[in-house]
């Protein structure tokens, strides 16, 4: 059956990799059907990928490359039960047209709960190469979700190995990022490998610069392996930008945050209702694995309060002293928005065994010096310790409401962080709400891990912090626990790098917090 195809046969034997995907990999890859018209490895050099599994939908995704492609392109989508396609369960035709870069995202749907499906695409005489996803289960299903939360993939300080293995993961159901898919940044003359092009602020220049990073044989896999639920964070615009307003304070940051949110999309597996309009786009939402995990993603960027304390003539992000900056707490402050707050409150699953919170940063405070000094703490004002109050609005709707198994994912700081989720960070004492997985980076360099050492005493609810070590976190849940295994890479700067687990912990349901495995 599909579903229990092992993922090591599956890779061998789909056509899920371009030609340049197999010579890299060392795996001979099969024919991929009509070769009669354009280069496959040309037409599909994105790859192709998948989202949003529902119990009875998935959004599929690829984008048609070529310098003289007509305008617009009819491509067909097919969806079968087997690699080979000889058991075909939807089909149908999407235009690819030439203002949104000839993206294509199909959305089947009457597909059954809980089943593995292989998909691909034809245009212009050439077929894709052929991609695999999943549904959901049914609702109240008590099917066990097997997922990784990944961040952070800066092509330009690092290969992206860590990919390479996910897409070999057993079993893995499903890819949660959160948020860096690209660096808009120039790249230093020591880079691993070269950004193409300068500071990304068109519309022509982010395309590029999505193009650039889905060439790599690596991330393609891994699209292709399973299907993606995404979330965005800063540099997908801008570093540190909130809301309408840029680090650099650039008056023209309205048009860049609109080029960035539609490349965004015209590059990603979400569906045609979410496209971008105006330069607002809504990346929200929930997803149902069966009664087992309730995933809500939310977006700390699009709708937060600037930062308060910048340096002076910047936007962006500080690391200032609670004495320094009373504006930290000031009580309306928001990181989410004020709408999406009360969204948020009312997303919670009371009937289901853990809810997964998918966002992009270190949930719990973390203070570089003792909250208790004269100081009253040091905190960096761009996550959830510049909007303390919008923190505690929201642990106070999971106190009142005793959300189940509350387990906040997060990235954003190149750092494996894992923490019990406090009632008030305030009082160490105060009770345990749930757990947090922040997870480190694909390839983004983080801070001395002697400096994270240091801060440590002044952090009581951090069971685990690792800034040294690049990687992603894989989650196994079921009805009964969470058993997250900390999976990182020997050297991030080696396509062919080793990976090892380097800690494992475990959340039990009815148990609220985290314990070492």
């Amino acid at each position: 059956m599909p579903h229990a195809l092992d993922r090591r046969q599956w890779l061998r034997h789909s056509g899920a990799a371009t030609v340049a995907w197999a010579a890299a990999s060392g795996v001979a890859g099969c024919a991929t059907g009509l070769t009669a018209g354009r280069d496959p490895a040309e037409l599909y050099g994105l790859g192709v990928a998948s989202g949003h599994p529902l119990p009875d939908q998935v959004v599929l995704w690829t984008r048609l490359l070529g310098t003289t492609l007509p305008a617009p392109v009819p491509v067909r989508w097919q969806v079968a039960l087997d690699e080979g396609f000889t058991r075909i369960v939807a089909q149908g035709t999407e235009t690819a047209e030439p203002a949104w870069a000839h993206s294509v995202h199909a959305e089947p749907t009457g597909l059954q709960p809980a089943t593995w499906y292989w998909y691909r695409f034809e245009a212009l005489g050439t077929r894709s190469p052929v991609g695999r996803t999943r549904t959901a289960p049914a609702p109240g299903a008590l099917q066990p979700l097997r997922l990784a939360i990944t961040s952070c993939q800066r092509y330009d300080v690092g290969h992206f190995g860590a990919w390479r293995h996910l897409a070999r993961e057993d079993g893995l159901d499903l890819v949660v990022f959160l948020g860096d898919y690209i660096y808009e940044y120039v790249s230093a003359a020591t880079a691993v490998r070269p950004h193409l092009g300068g500071l990304v602020r068109s519309l022509a220049d982010y395309r590029q610069r999505y193009a650039q990073y889905k060439t790599d044989p690596h991330l393609q896999a891994a699209h292709a392996a399973v299907p993606w639920l995404m979330v965005w964070d800063d540099h997908e615009v801008d570093n540190d930008y909130a809301a309408w307003q840029g680090q650099d304070l650039d008056p023209a940051f309205a048009a860049t945050r609109r080029a960035a949110y539609q490349a965004y999309w015209e590059h990603m597996p979400f569906p045609r209702s979410v496209r971008p309009t105006d330069g607002q786009m809504r990346i929200v939402g929930r997803y149902d694995w069966g009664q087992v995990a309730r995933i809500i993603a939310v977006d700390d960027r699009q709708h937060r309060d600037v930062q308060v304390c910048p340096r002076a003539g910047r936007g962006g992000s500080n690391t200032v002293t609670a004495r320094a900056c009373p504006d930290l707490f000031q009580p309306q402050r928001t990181l989410l928005g004020a709408e999406q707050e009360a969204w948020l409150a009312q997303q919670w699953g009371s009937q289901h065994a853990f809810n997964l919170l998918a966002q992009q940063t270190l949930m719990a405070r973390w203070s570089w010096r003792d909250p208790a000094g004269p100081d009253g703490g040091q905190f960096w004002t761009d996550g959830w310790d510049g909007y303390p109050a919008a923190r505690q609005r929201l642990l106070d709707t999971v106190a009142q409401r005793r959300v189940p198994g509350l387990v906040v994912l997060g990235g954003d700081v190149h750092a494996n962080y894992v923490s019990q989720v406090k009632a008030d960070y305030a009082r160490p004492e105060s009770a345990t709400l749930g757990a947090e997985f922040c997870g480190t980076s694909i390839t983004s360099l983080s801070l001395p891990q002697e400096r994270v050492d240091a801060a440590r005493a002044f952090n009581p609810h951090v069971q685990w912090a690792r800034t040294d070590q690049r990687g992603y976190v894989r989650l196994d849940v079921s009805a009964q626990t969470v058993q997250a295994h900390l999976r990182v890479v020997a050297d991030a700067r080696d396509p062919q790098t080793a990976l090892a687990t380097q800690a494992r912990f475990v959340v039990e349901a009815g148990r609220p917090g985290v314990h070492a495995a």
